[in-house]
């Protein structure tokens, strides 16, 4: 019955497509007892991947990322006049810094508090060594009980500053040595509460190791993970995310279990990093875990 009393007749055709429309409805819907799917709520990316439209124009290239849902950045420097310029512009584009490196696990105090001060004032919470060694590798234990003795100290100091120290994997910490592997060895050698990891999902991945096994072996130990996919077949290149054949719905599931909430999409050598981050955050805004 229509509002104003009157009756109206529906055909069977409509009856049918209403009652199709209804059952599909009911079939989207979370079984009692199970729970929803998630979702990533927030996304970031590294500021390397786009450094090339960064230098031509930093303003439009971080609208377009935000354009493509991207509300986190991981970056070590400030674009435009001043940090504090900086600061306001992305915060009026809805894009928070997180995080950023420029550090070096052979620089001296007087070398590691510029950098340090430079993400304070950018508001960053997490510092990161993206390279947390003194040779190029393959790593002996001697490399990794030197490594793990100067991260510690590095941890150390950014606790002074207020930042969370990371320390970012490759593919090399997972060469075994006469003790194991490498990235194990830093895992449990490092102190927990001054020294985290920023697990890059690729770098595993290509090691040879499975990032969920190291996930949940070490729990506690994340607060970012670097997120670029593996080439299939023998190449194992650098593609972007849903590209590939990492299976990040399972690493998601696990990650998010475990309250990481930091997904930055990065990559190296890209020729066209906002594409990169286009396709990227279509896939992975779409991801369900």
């Amino acid at each position: 019955m229509l509002s104003n009393g009157t009756h109206t007749h529906l055909s069977r055709r409509d009856f049918v497509t209403s009652l199709t429309a209804g059952i599909a409805s009911l079939a989207a819907l979370p079984v009692l007892g199970e729970p929803a799917a998630k979702r990533l709520d927030r996304l970031g990316f590294i500021a390397g991947i786009v450094s090339r439209e960064l230098k031509q124009d930093w303003q439009g290239g971080l609208k377009k990322a935000v354009a493509y849902g991207f509300s986190e950045m991981e970056t070590g420097r400030f674009y435009g006049k001043s940090a504090p310029d900086f600061l306001r512009f992305c915060g009026q584009i809805g894009l928070n810094v997180i995080g950023g490196g420029g550090l070096s696990l052979s620089a001296s105090p007087d070398k590691l508090w510029p950098k340090l001060d430079d993400l304070k004032a950018l508001n960053a919470k997490y510092a990161v060594v993206y390279w947390p060694w003194l040779v190029s590798g393959p790593f002996t234990l001697s490399d990794c009980q030197r490594s793990a003795e100067l991260i510690n100290k590095m941890g150390e100091q950014c606790k002074h500053r207020g930042l969370a120290l990371c320390w970012h994997n490759h593919d090399k910490e997972f060469i075994p040595m006469e003790a194991g592997l490498p990235f194990e060895y830093l895992m449990t050698h490092t102190d927990p509460a001054l020294v985290k990891c920023e697990m890059d999902l690729y770098w595993v991945a290509k090691g040879g190791v499975d990032p969920l096994v190291m996930l949940q072996k070490y729990s506690d130990r994340y607060t970012i993970l670097h997120v670029k996919d593996l080439a299939p077949g023998t190449d194992q290149g650098f593609v972007c995310p849903g590209s590939g054949i990492i299976d990040f719905k399972t690493l998601f599931a696990e990650a998010h279990r475990q309250g990481i909430r930091h997904y930055m999409v990065e990559q190296d050598n890209v020729v066209d990093g906002l594409g990169c981050l286009l396709s990227s955050g279509q896939y992975l805004h779409r991801l369900r875990f």
